[in-house]
């Protein structure tokens, strides 16, 4: 089962993901493109410059700290049809998290990655699904509701995700309590400004200091377990 994960799984995935990749990075455009050709309408170069170096200084680093902080989660294909379909952080990784949880498998191993990618197709398929039923019913159904119950899911990804960090919690349960003071105090010094003399640190840098302190944190206990054995 190895070999055929290594040798003929992953190969196709790699293949089958970059294309619709790239494909995926044409269809974005088509609109601009129709704009500029069919319309006429060509925004100046200074303008895109302006909006890209926007977009970048606000949003650049994401490019780097999302597929760092995911790609442990979800693996490769998961990677591939996580970026494609977007809504990473509020569906599928959490979706794809709880499938590796319901199945009893660990996050970063082969079993892991195959099942993260089946949470994660499931979970491509219903919000596609949800989101057209959304699109026609959805303001007609937010304005029946209450507005306690629309203030109400604004909570929902944070109680998601906590509920997500108990989930994994449990099984590693001082490297989680270490991790959460760890986050507790980083988001502080980020309020507090601290980090105000890095670039857009606010958006960030919470995310990829407990990411990276976790990985070493995770490396530093694996080490002294196998000396310990």
């Amino acid at each position: 089962m190895k070999d055929f994960y290594t040798e003929e799984y992953m190969p196709k995935v790699n293949k089958i993901g970059k294309f619709t990749g790239y494909v995926g990075v044409l269809v974005a455009f088509i609109p601009a493109v129709v704009l500029a050709v069919v319309f006429g309408i060509l925004p100046k170069p200074a303008a895109l410059l302006t909006a890209f170096i926007s977009g970048a200084s606000a949003f650049g680093v994401l490019w780097f700290v999302e597929p760092i902080s995911y790609f442990p989660v979800v693996g490769s294909a998961g990677t591939y049809m996580a970026f494609l379909s977007g809504n990473i952080s509020n569906m599928r990784i959490p979706c794809a998290s709880m499938a590796q949880v319901a199945a009893d498998v660990k996050p970063g191993t082969q079993e892991g990655s195959v099942i993260a990618t089946l949470g994660m197709a499931v979970s491509i398929i219903i919000n596609v699904s949800v989101l057209t039923v959304g699109a026609i019913l959805g303001t007609s159904v937010l304005s029946m509701l209450p507005e306690s119950v629309k203030g109400a899911l604004n909570y929902l990804l944070p109680a998601l995700f906590g509920a997500l960090l108990v989930q994994f919690g449990m099984k590693m349960k001082k490297h989680s309590i270490f991790m959460v003071i760890i986050a507790i105090i980083l988001y502080i010094l980020i309020g507090m400004g601290v980090f105000n003399w890095l670039p857009g640190a606010s958006n960030w840098l919470g995310t990829l200091g407990c990411v990276f302190i976790s990985i070493a944190i995770g490396l530093a206990t694996l080490k002294n377990t196998k000396v310990s054995a």
